[in-house]
C-alpha cells in the first residue's frame, strides 16, 4: 500500500527556499497565461532572488496534473524558459493533487543517491490551459481523412460524424474514470457515510477564509507570493483573490448543495475551486548549502504515499499515510505544532480528522492499538487552506510545504505534520522540520 520513503539524511537535503505566484480563480487573472509560462515564472523569479549560480541547478522536476499538447515536458521547459543551464538535467512527473510533493521527493531521493547536489523543483496548473481532446469516432475519421486521395473518400468520412461526435469530451479532472463519479460525487458519498455534518464543513471553511484574510493582512504571505504581471492587465497580481476578506459564517448555510441538490451538503462555499497558479522549491546538499553560505529554511524529514480502492472513500489516503510518515520521521502527532491539511473539500477534512482520531477505524484499517490522535483547530491550517486561498493541482504541495515551514520558523517550532489527498484515491503525508 505505501510507497517507500527513506528518511532524509545524513548530509541531509534542504529545502533553502521557495515562491510561489498569487493563485486565482479559473477565468480571472491569469485566463491568457498557459500552465508552463506559470511555471517558468516562478522558477526564474525564485532563483533571481535567492542569487544562487544558475549553472549550480543541475536537475530540475516540475509536474503538472492537467497534460499539455504543446510540450512533451514541462521540466524540461522551465529549464530553458527561466534561463537555467541548457544542460540541467530535468523530467516532469505527476501524482494528481500531490504532484509537487512527488517532485520535490522525488530530488531529495536523486541527491540523496549523490546523483545531483542541487535542483529545482515544482509544479503548475492552468485551469484555463486545458487540453481538450476529441471523441473517439472524430479522432478516427480526421486520422483517415489525412489518408483519403479523393473528394469523395473526403465527403464520405465527413458524413460518419454527427454533431455529438464534435463535442469534446470532459477533461479527465472531473470524472474518476474507474468510479465514473466526480471527485465532489466521491466526497459527499463519504460525508453520508462517515456522518459529517453541513455544520461542521462550513466551520471548516470559514475558518479557512478567516485565517487566509488573515495571515494576508499580517504580511505572512508577502515573502512567499511573487507579483505577476499577466497581458492584458496593467497591474501585476500580487495577492490570491479567492480569499472572502469580510467573511460571515451566516453566509455559508444560505448556499445551496452542488452535487446532491436535495440531500446534499458540499457547496461552493467549502470546496476548493479552480485554481491557476504555480510554485517552486529549491533543495540542496545541506553541506553543498553551507559551502555556498546559503541557510536552510528546513527539511522534509520523512514522507509516506498511499492509495486505497477508489470505490470505498476516495479522499482517505492521506489518513493512511501519517502513521507511517510520523513513524519513520520517529515521531508521533503530539510532537507536531502545526497541521497543514489539504482542503479538497471541508468534508474531506473532516473526514479526515475523524479517522485519525477514532479508535475503531484506527484499528480496524490501520491495524494501530490506538488511535493516531485528535488534531486541535487551534493548529490546523493556521494561514488558511486550499477552501480560501485556492488549488491549482500541481502547485499547492509546494505552497504547503513552503507556508508549512514558514510558520514553524516564526512559532520558533521544530516540527508540522502536511497531508494531502490526490485523485486516484491516492495520499501522501510528510513531516516538515524547520532548520536549527
Amino acid at each position: 500500500m505505501a510507497s517507500q520513503g527513506k528518511k532524509n539524511g545524513p548530509d541531509r537535503v534542504a529545502i533553502i527556499s521557495g515562491l510561489r505566484t498569487p493563485f486565482l480563480k479559473q477565468g480571472t487573472g491569469f485566463r491568457n497565461m498557459s500552465t508552463v509560462e506559470l511555471a517558468a515564472t516562478v522558477t526564474n523569479e525564485l532563483v533571481h532572488r535567492t542569487g544562487i549560480d544558475r549553472k549550480e541547478f543541475t536537475l530540475c522536476v516540475f509536474g503538472q496534473v492537467m497534460p499539455s499538447l504543446d510540450y512533451i515536458t514541462l521540466a524540461r521547459e522551465v529549464v530553458f524558459r527561466a534561463g537555467l543551464d541548457k544542460s540541467t538535467e530535468a523530467f516532469a512527473v505527476s501524482r494528481a493533487c500531490a504532484t509537487s510533493v512527488q517532485a520535490l521527493t522525488s530530488a531529495i531521493e536523486s541527491i540523496s543517491y549523490g546523483n545531483h547536489d542541487t535542483a529545482i523543483v515544482g509544479g503548475a496548473d492552468s485551469m484555463d490551459d486545458l487540453p481538450l481532446g476529441m471523441s473517439k469516432k472524430l479522432t478516427t475519421a480526421l486520422m483517415a481523412f489525412q489518408k483519403a486521395k479523393t473528394a469523395m473518400d473526403k465527403l464520405k468520412l465527413v458524413s460518419t460524424l454527427s454533431p455529438k461526435d464534435l463535442v469534446p469530451p470532459m477533461p479527465g479532472y472531473s470524472v474518476e474514470p474507474i468510479t465514473g463519479m466526480s471527485m465532489g460525487q466521491h466526497c459527499e458519498a463519504m460525508n453520508k457515510d462517515n456522518g459529517i455534518s453541513r455544520e461542521w464543513q462550513d466551520d471548516v471553511a470559514y475558518r479557512s477564509h478567516t485565517r487566509a484574510a488573515r495571515a494576508w493582512a499580517e504580511g505572512f504571505y508577502s515573502d512567499q507570493v511573487m507579483p505577476v504581471a499577466a497581458p492584458p492587465y496593467k497591474d501585476a497580481f500580487r495577492e490570491d483573490n479567492l480569499v472572502r476578506k469580510d467573511s460571515k459564517r451566516e453566509e455559508y448555510a444560505a448556499l445551496k448543495p452542488v452535487y446532491d441538490k436535495k440531500y446534499g451538503t458540499i457547496t461552493a462555499a467549502n470546496a476548493s475551486p479552480l485554481t491557476d497558479g504555480a510554485s517552486a522549491l529549491i533543495v540542496m546538499r545541506e553541506s553543498k548549502a553551507r559551502a555556498l553560505g546559503l541557510e536552510p529554511l528546513g527539511y522534509l524529514r520523512s514522507w509516506a504515499y498511499t492509495a486505497v480502492d477508489p470505490n470505498w472513500q476516495l479522499l482517505m489516503a492521506p489518513v493512511f499515510a501519517v502513521p507511517i510518515a510520523l513513524k519513520r520521521a520517529g515521531l508521533t502527532l503530539a510532537d507536531m505544532s502545526i497541521v497543514e491539511m489539504h482542503e479538497a473539500f471541508a468534508g474531506q477534512v473532516c473526514s479526515n480528522l475523524q479517522a485519525l482520531a477514532s479508535k475503531k477505524f484506527c484499528e480496524e484499517k490501520l491495524g494501530l492499538s490506538e488511535p493516531i490522535g485528535d488534531i486541535d483547530p487551534d493548529i490546523l491550517n493556521v494561514n488558511g487552506g486550499s477552501i480560501a486561498l485556492g488549488h491549482p493541482f500541481g502547485a499547492t504541495g509546494g505552497r504547503i510545504v513552503l507556508q508549512g515551514l514558514k510558520e514553524l520558523k516564526r512559532r520558533n517550532k521544530q516540527f508540522a505534520l502536511m497531508t494531502i489527498c490526490a485523485g486516484g484515491a491516492m495520499g501522501v503525508a510528510g513531516v516538515l522540520e524547520v532548520a536549527s
